[in-house]
């Protein structure tokens, strides 16, 4: 159950960041919320490693936008290199 929530709250934290960073993305509203997921499974996994988090606690809404927030940037770093 945890697991679904952290992709529930990944896919809100992806739209999010989308929001707070304007611009273009090489990928679209899907690979934004896909990113969002995965932002969301990096806080959580940060999050345990320092310990804000217990097992089996996932992280919450601001801390998935802010890993959302994290590999959005990195993405279009990595993207902003391949199409130049």
């Amino acid at each position: 159950m945890e697991i679904l929530w952290t992709i529930i709250i990944g896919l809100v934290a992806g739209v999010i960041a989308k929001l707070l960073m304007p611009g273009r993305d090489p990928g679209g509203f899907i690979v934004t919320t896909l990113l969002g997921i995965a932002g969301a499974f990096l806080a959580t996994w940060l999050g345990s490693a320092i310990g804000w988090y217990r097992a089996g606690e996932g992280a919450g809404l601001i801390g998935a936008i802010v890993g959302a927030v994290l590999i959005l940037a990195i993405y279009r770093m990595i993207a902003g290199r391949r199409a130049a």
